[in-house]
């Protein structure tokens, strides 16, 4: 078996700590560098049924796409959410490490695995890395539909191919407008609306998209938006990343054993439908 240090540089190689974020935390956050290195399992959320998981499988190596720590820290006492989660890795002797936004730029990386959930073509990034001379890193893609969808039935497409979570998948546009184009991104993404915009697609498929930017974006295009739980548009990466590292496994003839975390870690744990007339007739606190 591999010692960890071995197994950690190859990661660096598909994820290169220096192309994330400046604000971001990635790497090793505990682990010893010489221990062995048999089972990884890989998840996005490193929060304690996914450490627990880690227990059960027998890992000796947990990788998430999110932080434990991306603000810092004073304590890791066990008394806290992210203390307990470092005590239990490291009194199992499982390592953690973290490829966030190095993953997001990186070829192949997130949205890589988020279009290849949804059968998508990619003709390339939505915000190329400048220092790709290739042009094939970078954040988000661009893709093509091999057969036009109506909105409607994109948005459909994306609910049965993405894991499912309370939220399930949102829409706004006319559902009729006919699909081409469209630009993914997995994870929070109407930071990206002016790149969106520029790449003149139909839809844009993300997560998080908050009000504002939602309304200002389908009020002034006919931009189609399909909106997905963040963790669902995060999963299909850490199957890649399995592939990934299984790859270099069998070419080093390391036998490492890569495991995938179904586990669902998305926040949102029920969903309430409104009544068909939910709009309010009156106003609380105003005479009848």
């Amino acid at each position: 078996m591999p010692a960890l240090i071995d197994v950690l540089a190859a990661l660096d190689t598909l994820w290169p700590p220096e192309r994330a974020e400046q604000w971001d935390a990635v790497g090793t956050v505990c682990g010893d560098p010489q221990a062995q290195v048999g089972r990884v399992l890989f998840a996005v959320d490193p929060v304690q049924e996914v450490a627990d998981e880690a227990i059960r499988l027998g890992a000796d190596l947990l990788i998430t796409h999110h932080p434990l720590y991306l603000r810092g820290t004073t304590t890791v006492a066990a008394d806290t959410f992210k203390g307990r989660v470092v005590h239990t890795l490291i009194k199992h002797d499982i390592a953690l490490h973290v490829a966030h936004t190095n993953a997001d730029r990186a070829d192949p990386g997130v949205s890589d695995a988020l279009a290849g959930a949804l059968d998508l073509r990619i003709t390339g990034p939505l915000v190329p890395d400048p220092g790709d001379p290739a042009g094939r890193r970078g954040l988000g893609r661009i893709c093509e539909l091999e057969v036009p969808h109506t909105l409607a039935e994109f948005a459909q497409r994306a609910a049965e191919r993405l894991p499912a979570t309370a939220q399930g998948i949102r829409f706004a546009g006319d559902p009729e407008r006919e699909v081409r184009t469209v630009a993914v991104c997995g994870g929070s993404g109407d930071s990206l609306f002016d790149e969106v915009r520029a790449a003149g697609v139909d839809a844009y498929l993300t997560a998080d998209l908050r009000h504002h930017p939602a309304s200002e974006a389908s009020q002034h295009s006919p931009l189609g938006l399909v909106d997905a739980a963040h963790w669902a548009t995060e999963w299909p990466w850490t199957e890649q990343a399995a592939a990934q590292l299984d790859e270099i496994s069998d070419r080093h003839g390391w036998g490492l054993r890569t495991h995938v975390s179904r586990t669902v870690t998305d926040p949102w744990t029920g969903r309430t439908a409104h009544a068909v007339s939910s709009v309010p007739t009156h106003t609380p606190g105003a005479p009848h």
